[in-house]
């Protein structure tokens, strides 16, 4: 990577693989005694591969245009999309073109994953939450970021948050129309296009109003912490930047540093076991990993079972699963191996890739253990908590 950067090796199909075969997991920062950013190496150099244009094909520039150049920098577009394809699933068509033969028409690898396509939500987050709520006596402003798949297959999650964040005396901005933070752009070499949606969303969300910008998104967080290095460049926005990057939360670790409450009834009926998978870019990215166990612990009437090798990759990796399919069965695998060793009633994760990787091993597997967040259970020991009585005169 330095000697492409150096110009002293140009860059070849060879070297391009390669960094396409590297997760991206950032499990090598984690190890390095010296802390080199080996991220944002990767990134610089997937943005030298693709400014090369070495590895365009007409298919890949489809995908890529549809994907990252139109529905990720538009929310309303995302959104439209995310309908039509509710639809799609809804309605019959889905089961009618499977049965026809027409998902073969697909490209190899998105047809492969076609049977697993997630189940669009059917409302999303701007439909679930207000853009202004707040508990009676709030002790925290915080604004709450929905994410991009999040928002469309997990805003449940996102309403489970907000939630969570009212019962711990957090005043809740979730602005309705939020674009992506730029993670995928980032990660698959769209430099130019990360710093777009970044100033975007620095527009939207004015920093020094809030103690926190909430998470709840492995992949996004890892990727909102570094803006200051993403606008290095940028003179109207480096200042905030920096004071955007201080005040970026993962939900677990905002919970746990203001004095998360414990609820005083379990989630269910009966107690319940819990498994915690490390989304990679949570615990090597964040460096969050205790915090989220810490929360579980806190929930009455759930038992935390530690799943061995909790920081290994599922495999999802952003889009890994479509470019690196065979690897990334082999992790998804692995992973699901140990996870039904632990004999755990559920997988909890923060990371809505991870969720739908492991949820569709799991169910490929015949297992019955269910995919959750930290969040979810805590919210749902909330609200089966007893309501005050108002005195009424």
């Amino acid at each position: 990577m330095r000697s492409v950067a150096d110009g002293e090796l140009a860059v070849t199909k060879d070297f391009a693989a390669e960094m396409s075969y590297c997760l991206g997991c950032l499990a090598c920062q984690t190890a390095c005694p010296a802390g080199v950013e080996y991220g944002q190496l990767l990134e610089t150099a997937r943005a030298e591969v693709e400014s090369s244009g070495i590895c365009a094909s007409h298919e890949r520039s489809f995908w890529r245009t549809l994907t990252l150049r139109i529905l990720f920098l538009n929310p309303q577009m995302l959104r439209v999309a995310g309908r039509l394809l509710r639809f799609y699933q809804q309605s019959g068509l889905e089961k009618l073109s499977r049965q026809l033969g027409l998902t073969r028409l697909l490209p190899a690898n998105l047809g492969r994953l076609e049977p697993q396509s997630p189940q669009i939500a059917p409302n999303f987050s701007h439909e679930l939450i207000r853009p202004e709520e707040s508990p009676r006596e709030p002790r925290y402003h915080v604004a709450l970021l929905t994410g991009c798949v999040q928002d469309l297959v997990f805003s449940h999650i996102n309403r489970d948050t907000a939630d969570v964040l009212l019962a711990n005396g957090c005043s809740v901005h979730t602005p309705s129309e939020q674009p992506c933070c730029g993670s995928l752009h980032a990660h698959n070499g769209e430099n130019d296009l990360a710093v777009l949606v970044a100033k975007r969303l620095m527009d939207l969300i004015p920093v020094h109003r809030f103690d926190a910008i909430i998470t709840n998104a492995g992949g996004c967080g890892s990727h909102l912490r570094h803006y200051s290095a993403l606008l290095a460049n940028e003179p109207d926005y480096i200042e905030r930047a920096r004071v955007w990057d201080s005040k970026i939360k993962d939900i677990h670790e905002w919970l746990l540093q203001i004095g998360v409450r414990k609820p005083s009834t379990a989630p269910f009926e009966s107690p319940v076991t819990v498994t915690y998978h490390d989304s990679c870019h949570l615990v090597h990215g964040q460096k969050v990993s205790k915090q989220p166990r810490d929360l579980l612990k806190n929930i009455p009437g759930v038992e935390l079972l530690e799943l061995p090798e909790a920081s290994w990759c599922c495999g999802s990796a952003g889009i890994y699963n479509i470019t690196q399919p065979e690897q990334s069965a082999e992790l998804l695998a692995r992973k699901v191996k140990h996870i039904e060793k632990t004999g755990a009633h559920f997988l909890a994760q923060s990371n809505p890739g991870c969720h739908l990787q492991i949820a569709r091993g799991l169910k490929e597997a015949g297992s019955t253990i269910r995919v959750t967040q930290p969040v979810e259970l805590l919210a749902l020991a909330y609200r089966r908590e007893p309501q005050p009585v108002e005195n009424k005169k």
